[in-house]
């Protein structure tokens, strides 16, 4: 690239020197979410002010893990560290606290905790684990109560919490884990409590558990082997005639050389009463079998995370969505997956085969004998019979897997909570939408399409600091989720629309909540009532049929812009036009009218287009932004001279234009200074860089005639050598080559080119 041509200006000199230091700058990394699979079309950082947001936080409260939605959604249960809160989540902004009740672990259970060599700083508490509506008057709240779990029944008055009575506290073992860190499970159903949890102390008796209403305690039994002792719950969720729980454990029918660890789905039925001489107060109805979510020729997603039922659906049925990964770190990065499980295929694995363990080989082959009527483990009425209460002590795993291919795949993101729901587009039809919480703090929004796999419309970090989000609570009514974590709770819309400017954004957004709203020239958030004239695709995202302004396909093809930015050119200056990225997923680049943009001129860095004023730099130039096949104007400036203003072109008469200031770097005096950002620091450091450089190349030429002058004196003065030093010690010292001129494999470049001989 060839400087400018010298004129008597020294100040234009110096412009052009920097301008070429400039380019030698090396580009800064791209931000975002790492790894492979679908991108974010837009990302918002922790503070970013084009997504509005709200944080609630209480002095001195911790951990708000465990969330609840009323009935009517008006007002949101939150189990923290030792208190339950009730928020009143109606107004928009910060959820208003409407009261709260404190429910402390005794001083008593604190020091037990502590002497048993627990944490008093961060274990030795009452983490509130299940939160659950018992019915119009109370909720049921069970706690970890400093390792020893507890359980009570909470009043309400106007969904306000009344204070818990020490003589109403039951305990909790069975349904509230003792570790704080012990994942758990817990659903009511038909007044019943249905928990997965951990049983003991020590953290390895893993449990099912029924317990409140009118029917008998059932739980699953420890010595039968039915789960491993390392089994870890995530979800429960209740069916017609069953409940079913959703865990990851080791696997024991499989013999590797390192533990695998596997999904499994379990299945109790609800009218379940136990034995009556065997199985006395277990589980008669207890089978289960292994999730498996894989995609062809790759390893599968193999620890579960989180699940969630979809409500039925008339074309699909009702499915339940599951987020996984894998115990394996391919490339160093953990991934992430999504898969849906049919409620249909479920049920057909647990009408199928059984295994069984060969005691001879310890092995579970799949068992091929006769089967009783009524069918083991099935939810028939009646007690069952002795013979198939033992057949299900040692039949209760299926042979068949229940398998279903990822609908997301996203490599370096670890996904930790899931919430879905179905939002109606413009044209009547329904798109699932979920909402991924992750390990850092950050929430993705994804839409699953009929016939494509899922993409993401945003990323959102939550959380300034790493952190997980320890809970998902969606709220329709409000439109909004909530995002549980160590120091409060986050309300996020469901939809940012008003962030999409044009017509061309707001479809390529393909965001199911927004359609733009050509009246009022705004990307709206959809209602119930929407008028006709409103403009969505959510099957290609097409700007060209959406909008009422066809844009051209070919990325060359330029539309006449709707605002023109008009910009003052200083002589001795730098001048940046920024270009905002509205989407990750277009690809962009500079236009300059019809012409080319100058090379010895411009350059562009991070983005914007750096120009230093000459002669001919005036005129149009356009930001385009190319996205799945349809290119527009992100933003379109005219640069003027100081001396001269550039008569606009004939095809831009009628577009508006705003007189604006862009960043400038100033060279010299005697020009105005608009400078946002300076370009000083890294003259500075280039120059420093440079000077290093040439000190360096100047001390090599200097050290090498010092060099061989002082190999030419070792040649002279080493020209006798003592008598015993004349003659090698034996032959083969005197073959063997010196190791200093053997030649390497470090002496062959890339392309297998020699680059040295040996010498013997």
């Amino acid at each position: 690239m060839a400087l400018p041509s010298p004129g008597p200006d020294p100040w234009r000199l110096l412009g052009g020197f920097l301008f070429q230091l400039l380019l030698m700058l090396p580009l800064p990394p791209a931000t975002g979410t790492g790894g492979q699979g679908p991108t974010p079309r837009v990302r918002y950082h922790a503070g970013d002010g084009h997504r509005a947001l709200s944080f609630f936080h209480q002095k001195g409260l911790r951990d708000f893990d465990t969330l609840l939605l009323s009935a009517d959604g008006n007002t949101l249960y939150v189990g923290a560290r030792e208190a339950i809160l009730a928020l009143n989540i109606q107004s928009p902004g910060i959820p208003q606290l409407r009261n709260m009740i404190s429910w402390p672990a005794s001083e008593r259970k604190k020091n037990d905790c502590a002497f048993k060599k627990k944490s008093s700083e961060t274990q030795c508490f009452n983490f509130i684990r299940v939160l659950v509506s018992f019915n119009a008057t109370h909720l049921y709240a069970c706690g970890t109560f400093a390792f020893s779990p507890a359980c009570a029944f909470i009043e309400l008055q106007d969904s306000h919490l009344l204070p818990i009575l020490k003589d109403k506290v039951m305990d909790g073992k069975g349904q509230s884990p003792f570790d704080p860190a012990h994942k758990h499970t817990a659903v009511l159903v038909d007044g019943m409590l249905y928990s997965g949890t951990m049983n003991n102390f020590l953290g390895s008796e893993p449990i099912l558990m029924r317990t409140l209403g009118s029917q008998p305690v059932l739980k699953t039994d420890i010595f039968l082997r039915w789960l491993h002792p390392d089994a870890s719950f995530v979800a429960a969720i209740p069916s017609s005639q069953v409940v079913y729980f959703f865990f990851e454990e080791t696997a024991s029918e499989f013999d590797f050389f390192e533990e695998l660890y596997i999904s499994r789905v379990a299945r109790v039925c609800k009218n379940d009463v136990g034995g009556e001489k065997l199985l006395q107060k277990k589980w008669t109805t207890f089978l289960k079998a292994q999730l498996l979510c894989t995609q062809p020729g790759q390893l599968p997603f193999n620890i579960i995370r989180h699940a969630v039922l979809l409500p039925a659906d008339p074309s699909s049925g009702s499915r339940i969505y599951a987020v996984f990964t894998s115990q394996w770190q391919v490339g160093g990065t953990r991934s992430s997956a999504v898969c849906a499980f049919s409620l249909a295929d479920i049920e057909h694995v647990f009408k199928g085969k059984f295994k069984e363990l060969n005691k001879e080989t310890s092995r579970w082959t799949t068992y091929r004998g006769p089967e009783a009527n009524p069918r083991p483990g099935s939810c028939s009425t009646g007690p069952s019979s002795d013979k198939a209460l033992t057949f299900m002590k040692d039949h209760f795993l299926m042979d068949e897997h229940v398998v279903a291919r990822p609908l997301l795949v996203k490599s370096g993101v670890e996904y930790t909570q899931l919430a879905v729901e179905l939002a109606q587009g413009l044209d009547g039809s329904s798109h699932v939408v979920m909402y991924l919480g992750t390990s850092t703090g950050s929430l993705h929004k994804a839409v699953v399409p009929e016939n494509s796999s899922a993409y993401l419309v945003e990323e959102i970090q939550l959380s300034p600091e790493p952190e997980p989000v320890r809970n998902l609570q969606l709220a329709p009514t409000q439109g909004a989720m909530f995002a549980g974590f160590s120091g409060g709770v986050w309300k996020v819309p469901r939809a940012n629309c008003r962030v999409y400017e044009s017509c061309v954004d707001c479809v390529l957004a393909r965001d199911p909540h927004c359609a733009w709203d050509p009246e009022s020239g705004i990307c709206s958030l959809l209602s119930g009532s929407t008028p006709s004239a409103w403009r969505q695709d959510m099957e290609q995202g097409n700007p060209e049929l959406a909008c009422a302004h066809p844009m051209p396909r070919s990325p060359r093809r330029q539309s006449p812009p709707q605002l023109i930015k008009e910009v003052l050119a200083v002589p001795n200056s730098i001048l940046e036009l920024p270009c905002p990225h509205l989407s990750a997923l277009a690809s962009y680049y500079w236009s300059h009218g019809r012409a080319t943009i100058p090379e010895a001129s411009s350059t562009i860095y991070n983005g914007s287009l750096l120009l230093l004023p000459q002669d001919g730099v005036g005129g149009l130039y356009q930001c385009v932004a190319t996205e799945n096949g349809y290119s527009y104007p992100v933003v379109s400036y005219w640069v003027d001279s100081q001396d001269q203003s550039l008569a606009l072109d004939p095809e831009l008469a009628g577009v508006p234009r705003e007189r604006v200031e862009v960043p400038l770097t100033r060279v010299g005096g005697g020009a105005s200074m608009a400078a946002q950002r300076s370009y000083w620091p890294h003259f500075l450091i280039v120059t420093v860089l440079l000077a290093i450089v040439l000190l360096g190349v100047l001390t090599l030429l200097l050290a090498s005639p010092l060099g061989a002058l002082r190999a030419r004196g070792k040649v002279q003065g080493c020209g006798t050598l003592p008598p015993r030093e004349k003659a090698p010690l034996s032959r083969e010292r005197h073959l063997q080559p010196s190791k200093d001129y053997r030649t390497s494999a470090s002496d062959v470049d890339a392309d297998n080119n020699h680059l040295g001989t040996e010498v013997a």
